[in-house]
């Protein structure tokens, strides 16, 4: 028998799902919302996505922390399409562990995001398994018809922002596993942002008015602008020292001695769910005016010209990546 080429994630996609996808409304699966007209002059904005125990969350984070990650990970994908998000549909996959009140703390975790966000569940699913938990979410919203923001917008000329900080996923991975050395305090502000990631939501309507391109940052800042100078035909250029860090991850490079090897790290590492967007320079003090108004801070790396993927440079060099960001295998 022939051996199974067992593709990457994207691959995975490109080869055996996007020939599926509707023609008009699954945006050839190259985005990571579908969009769907409705009749009255808004849009329906569809994403999902789902999270394992070992792969995006350890078997010993606790459930209400696991469904809030769900509820934010998926709201960050409407944050950078611009969409206003309204309900979800659930599907659990209840693993050994998740006795009665392990589901009870998730679906506190469910009820806080709801209130917060102002969202609500509308349907799904539940099931038993031998296997890891594992939970999936479909998150639906609403946008003005055709304002969607994907990721093919972005043309040369247009400068490249990200909002608040990068890294502090990867490091928050890091921190939960004890593998940092610095103060608690840091390693909780880190860790908490590993398992509660704050989605963008208050940005959505800038990211609408104001942006070419744009998607969350997810799977790594380098990874993630990959894909959006793919879907626009441009090249995205970035100077890594530019690129913001929180407090706590600022504490962590302060102690690197190789700062291109520790900035590597940081924009490849992924779960950082901000939001990398382009868009025109005319536009740029409007977005600082919407910033400053939310109190978000909006870092300017890098921009958009003619050719293709992402020149990302320190010192002025080009910097090779041996891996761009996380994939699933």
């Amino acid at each position: 028998m022939p051996a199974v080429d067992v593709a990457g994630e994207f691959e995975t996609i490109r080869r055996l799902f996007a020939p599926l996808a509707h023609l008009e409304w699954g945006r050839g699966l190259a985005d990571d919302v579908a969009v769907v007209p409705s009749r009255q002059g808004h849009d329906l904005v569809l994403t999902k996505d789902a999270i394992v125990e070992g792969v995006h969350f350890l078997p010993t984070d606790p459930l209400d922390t696991v469904a809030r990650k769900l509820m934010r990970v998926n709201l960050s994908d409407l944050a950078a399409k611009g969409a206003e998000p309204f309900g979800y549909l659930l599907a659990c996959h209840w693993s050994p562990r998740c006795g009665w009140p392990e589901r009870m703390t998730f679906a506190d975790g469910l009820r806080a995001d709801q209130k917060a966000f102002g969202v609500a569940l509308l349907g799904g699913d539940t099931v038993n398994t031998p296997g890891p938990a594992s939970f999936s979410m479909t998150l639906l919203g609403w946008i003005p018809k055709g304002r969607t923001v994907g990721r093919g917008g972005a043309r040369p000329g247009d400068l490249v922002f990200v909002t608040g900080a990068i890294g502090d996923g990867w490091l928050g991975l890091e921190g939960v596993q004890g593998r940092l050395s610095l103060e608690a305090e840091r390693i909780g502000a880190l860790s908490d942002h590993y398992r509660t990631p704050t989605p963008r939501v208050d940005f959505a309507l800038p990211i609408r008015d104001l942006a070419s391109a744009a998607i969350d940052v997810s799977d790594g800042l380098i990874a993630d602008l990959e894909h959006l100078a793919e879907a626009s035909g441009a090249r995205v250029e970035i100077d890594l020292e530019t690129v913001p860090l929180s407090a706590a991850g600022q504490a962590w490079f302060d102690g690197r001695v190789d700062e291109q090897a520790a900035l590597e790290k940081l924009v490849t590492g992924g779960d950082d769910y901000e939001i990398a967007f382009t868009a025109s320079a005319r536009d740029e003090a409007a977005l600082r005016r919407e910033a400053d108004r939310r109190h978000l801070r909006l870092t300017r790396i890098g921009r958009v010209t003619a050719g293709q993927g992402v020149v990302a440079r320190f010192g002025g060099q080009p910097v090779t990546f041996v891996r761009p960001g996380f994939t699933h295998r």
